[in-house]
């Protein structure tokens, strides 16, 4: 429930970025409250900076507003509520806004220039990281559930295997728990089908049903369809989320295609019907083999580097996160997890990029001890430690450690030291995304969470040791010198 506090934000928010009419969209991920804006020059960045429970803002093709975990949903469900549009959906626009608002001419040309450089920057990457974005993030509460629903069934797994616990006593528990946990993996495809659809303007069910082609369910093992490209047989699940993504795409394309030519009389027979058969058809012989031969080879490549590199490749992955939490681009890595569990039960990259966020907060303890006399900076970092040892490290990046510049710098060198650690270890997994930090522990498989612990302690120590002798500028030892967070990294760098 939305308490007075979160309402409040949310009305600030809405004042300082043009009220709701000046919004087409609000929706959130795990720690930031994400907006389109209609009119750029009416968003007032310093006041939206300067609000109580603001932790930073971030300018790119959607305005992000960090405020921490579990209030970013809430905070984007009441402005959401307060427009009368459910969150995520497009508020009704006035065609007409200029000429209605009475803007001058140079207002309205520089509205019109800003929005041409939002277009040039506006690149092919920027928008696939988008679309993947508003694929997976939906997902990600489910992922942090159900992974971790699925750590505690493989500790008892272990416990009964070892003869610790009974297994008479434990086994319908942990049947349970396996029953919970495949809720989310066994039907994985499905969720992203449906995801995917309404990210490309799809049906949401025929992106599931296209979706779920790829399991072959009504194929009979005895008699398994050929691969044409390999001339072996078809696997269930080939080409994991990568394919169901192509696929749900092209269902786009051919029912948007369909319903231009289709007369509305037989529109509800003709098109679903005729966009399963074909879409169906090449997804099963097309898409499935290539996608699938992508991504084994992308598994393979990764898990090459980290064999090859060891602690190197360890080093340079976890101290480069950092940087691409900062800009949104962490995103792009979520299928590559997903893959990497559904090929090998474990994903060997992210232990080693949560690494990063405890380079944060060993950097942000060394702050705290050196910045003492600053107390609107330690309070800070009071703030946004215990989310940060979870691992949601948006707080100490927006509010701590971008804002000053070097001790972003060393933060990374810091995690790059835990990753460096578990890269020499090396096969240390994890069964599911989502959570990072002390949070990941549980999901760490095969029993190897003390050699994730051991990362996470190295890379608090290399934070912390890095920025306490090379990191704390002097004006932040110095009372009241952070007002707040830049939005990006030049604006840092600017206040050195």
């Amino acid at each position: 429930m939305t308490n007075s506090n979160e309402k409040r934000l949310a009305a600030e928010i809405y004042a300082a970025i043009g009220g709701p009419e000046n919004t087409n969209k609000v929706y959130n991920c795990m720690t930031r409250v994400r907006i389109e804006v209609k009119n750029d020059q009416a968003v007032d960045l310093e006041q939206l900076r300067s609000l109580q429970g603001v932790l930073g803002v971030v300018e790119d093709d959607t305005l992000q507003v960090v405020v921490g975990p579990g209030k970013a949903a809430k905070i984007a469900n009441e402005m959401a509520a307060s427009s009368g549009v459910s969150q995520g959906e497009s508020i009704d626009e006035n065609l007409d806004q200029d000429l209605l608002s009475g803007r001058s001419q140079a207002e309205q040309l520089a509205a019109q220039n800003k929005a041409q450089q939002h277009k040039r920057n506006d690149t092919p990457f920027k928008r696939a990281l988008k679309v993947i974005a508003s694929i997976f993030v939906p997902l990600i509460p489910a992922f942090v559930g159900a992974g971790i629903i699925g750590g505690l069934a493989s500790i008892i797994e272990n416990l009964m295997t070892a003869g610790t616990i009974d297994p008479a006593a434990w086994t319908n528990l942990f049947t349970i728990l396996k029953i919970l946990q495949s809720g989310l993996f066994a039907y994985l495809n499905i969720y992203i089908g449906i995801n995917a659809a309404r990210v490309f303007g799809a049906t949401d069910g025929l992106g599931g049903v296209v979706a779920g082609v790829t399991y072959l369910t009504g194929m009979a093992p005895e008699n398994p369809l050929p691969n044409i490209f390999t001339g072996g047989e078809l696997a269930p699940g080939q080409g994991g989320v990568i394919g169901v993504i192509i696929a749900v795409y092209l269902l786009s394309l051919v029912e948007k295609a369909l319903r231009k030519v289709v007369p509305d009389a037989i529109d509800i027979i003709v098109t679903p019907t005729l966009s399963l058969l074909f879409v169906g058809i090449v997804t099963i012989f097309l898409i499935m083999p290539v996608a699938g031969f992508i991504s084994s080879s992308l598994v393979g490549a990764i898990n090459w580097v980290l064999a090859v590199g060891g602690a190197f490749a360890g080093f340079i992955l976890g101290a480069s996160f950092l940087p691409l939490v900062m800009f949104g681009l962490h995103q792009i890595l979520t299928p590559i997890h997903i893959e990497m569990i559904a090929s090998s039960g474990k994903t060997v990259l992210l232990p080693i990029l949560a690494m990063a966020g405890a380079g944060q907060v060993g950097a942000a303890l060394a702050l705290w001890m050196k910045c003492r006399k600053n107390k609107q900076l330690t309070n800070i970092i009071k703030g946004s430690l215990p989310v940060g040892i979870l691992g949601i490290g948006e707080p100490l990046i927006y509010a701590v450690t971008l804002p000053l510049g070097r001790p972003f710098i060393t933060a990374c060198l810091g995690g790059g030291v835990g990753g460096a650690i578990l890269g020499a270890i090396g096969g240390v997994g994890a069964t599911a995304i989502g959570p990072s930090g002390l949070a990941l522990i549980p999901l760490v498989a095969d029993g190897q969470w003390l050699a994730y612990v051991l990362g996470l302690l190295a890379a608090y120590l290399g934070g912390f040791i890095l920025t306490y002798f090379f990191g704390v500028p002097k004006e932040a030892q110095e009372a009241s010198e952070i007002t707040g967070a830049p939005s990006n990294t030049m604006d840092a760098l600017d206040e050195l």
